[in-house]
């Protein structure tokens, strides 16, 4: 039920009945946090970093943001999601602007504050959440003129941010967004027909990437241009929105022979990775005694963060890494439990699209250290390093726990 947002403010924080919370996401959530923080010291063991130390802050302040937010009737963001999401697009467009945004690496992603730095991206997640879900309850899906409206303001709203995290640019930020709005849409009872176009859309995608590649090969080629000097020599010949480095990417993962046969540039991490893996074996080499990361051969960039379930399976083996996949996969059915559990569509949708996001950034993370998809730097949940991604995975965790909590009380 929509209440008013005068009504929903008075309620904002009500005294709930005792025993209502849910304790086995936050139990999953605590346990990998300490995982998180105990791998990063171990993947900078050898170096003289200290970044288990700022994780274990954002920890603390997610944990506060957590609790925040779940004490907060998740029905509340119903009638403020608009503002949420205008909100979060602010930022996203700072951050394009020279001499506001930060840029690292060839990406101008943050906002710099002096001793902090956001992603303006992370929180950009949860506004797309918000808002898709708002449109949904909002908005009648029967006849195909209702669809095709409810469809047109839900492409809006994901494709904006999408457009613009895309210019900075952020691609593993835009992989998490388009399966979480079709989730959303599919316990929403859209046709099937729709779904089977977004099939189509989607391998005529992959036909249009598949085409790029080879197109960017040939003139690389062609031209006798070195694939890892000449970075950006494609980009402004072509009106396909990547960038060459990413181009690198896909293919060496597609075609590591064509792009690396060395295998000591773009696919280093990769292989290094793969070896790390492999190596850990039942129990792994133990807590601080992995050589990839140790050596230098993982490289300190990359070990804490992108690759640190590398790191975990050659230090804990097998063991290790099938606990990690086993908590994941505890928060995961949870969220998908209190999105059943849910008496309304909007606690359904928020359940489900915060649980099929985090699945997705397990799925990509893990499968990219074993090579089974491409790299693209998606961190894992409560484990790689960063603060603005550990802010938003407690928030968005916050809005599950939310919806548990106050599946009953309706006005």
């Amino acid at each position: 039920m929509i209440t008013s947002t005068p009504l929903a403010l008075t309620r904002l924080f009500r005294t709930t009945t005792r025993g209502r919370w849910d304790w086995l996401s936050p139990l999953a959530m605590l346990l990998l946090s300490a995982i998180g923080v105990a791998f990063i010291y171990s993947a900078q063991f050898s170096t003289p970093q200290n970044n288990w130390v700022s994780q274990l802050v954002w920890l603390a302040a997610g944990a506060g943001l957590y609790i925040a937010v779940s004490l907060i009737d998740y029905r509340f963001w119903l009638n403020v999601a608009h503002l949420f999401y205008f909100g979060c697009l602010v930022p996203l467009l700072l951050v394009l602007i020279p001499g506001i945004g930060s840029e690292r690496f060839g990406a101008q992603r943050w906002l710099d504050f002096g001793f902090f730095a956001v992603q303006p991206s992370e929180i950009a997640k949860v506004g797309v959440l918000l808002f898709g879900a708002s449109i949904l309850v909002r908005s009648p899906i029967g006849s195909v003129q209702q669809s095709l409206g409810v469809l047109g303001k839900l492409a809006l709203a994901v494709g904006l941010p999408v457009l613009l995290i895309m210019l900075q640019p952020d691609l593993k930020s835009v992989i998490v967004l388009p399966p979480m709005a079709f989730s959303m849409l599919y316990v929403s009872k859209l046709s099937t027909r729709f779904f089977a176009g977004a099939l189509g859309a989607f391998l005529l995608l992959v036909g249009l990437v598949a085409w790029d590649s080879h197109a960017y090969v040939r003139y690389m080629q062609e031209n006798k241009l070195d694939f890892h000097r000449e970075k950006g020599a494609y980009e402004d010949r072509t009106w396909f929105p990547l960038k060459d480095y990413q181009r690198n990417r896909i293919l060496t993962f597609a075609a590591p022979e064509t792009i690396d046969p060395s295998g000591t540039k773009d696919a280093w991490n990769l292989n290094q990775s793969l070896i790390s893996v492999g190596s850990g074996g039942l129990s792994g080499k133990g807590w601080t005694r992995g050589t990839q990361a140790q050596l230098g051969y993982l490289p300190p960039a990359v070990a804490h963060n992108d690759f640190i379930f590398s790191v975990i399976a050659e230090e804990s083996g097998f063991l290790g890494s099938l606990t990690v996949l086993g908590l994941f996969g505890l928060m995961m059915f949870n969220g998908l439990r209190i999105a059943g559990l849910s008496r309304d569509r909007f606690g359904t949708l928020l359940a489900l699209g915060v649980t099929v996001l985090f699945a997705v950034h397990v799925f990509v993370n893990i499968a990219m250290t074993i090579g089974l998809v491409p790299i693209t730097g998606i961190p894992l949940p409560f484990i790689s390093y960063g603060g603005s991604f550990v802010l938003s995975c407690c928030l968005l965790q916050g809005l599950v726990q939310s919806v548990y909590r106050f599946r009953k009380d309706f006005t």
